[in-house]
């Protein structure tokens, strides 16, 4: 039997885990720490133990961070033309704060998507929709 999958709408759920919230009903913490997956949600009982989103949130964080500091060394040392040592210092700091910003915000946008397209064991078979 195919699974259904217009009950699991695509974009709420990658809201949800842009928000660092559970995918399903957009209430629960999606995280326990920084990174770490709650194995189910507090608030509906959806597991998430068997999520897969591995290096996933790692490629697209850097994928991201270096064409945002491309740009901006490029504007930046062409236009301003400031000390390299200052510069290299700021787009470091940039660099690691907009990682650590965007990492886990990622992460659970991976989540959201493998569970609204049932991947990975998100195939409803707890009981849960």
């Amino acid at each position: 039997m195919i699974p259904p999958t217009d009950d699991r709408p695509t974009k709420p759920a990658l809201v949800r885990g842009l928000r660092r919230r559970c995918p399903n009903c957009g209430e629960g913490a999606l995280f326990v720490g920084y990174l770490k997956v709650t194995d189910t949600c507090a608030v509906c009982g959806e597991d998430f133990h068997h999520h897969r989103a591995d290096d996933g949130p790692a490629y697209l964080t850097i994928l991201i961070v270096a064409h945002i500091l491309g740009v901006v060394m490029h504007v930046g040392f062409v236009h301003l033309r400031p000390n390299p040592l200052l510069f290299a210092t700021v787009l470091a700091i940039v660099c690691v704060a907009l990682s650590l910003y965007l990492l886990p915000r990622l992460k659970g946008m991976i989540v959201g998507i493998q569970w609204a397209r049932r991947m990975h064991g998100f195939g409803g078979t707890n009981g849960s929709p």
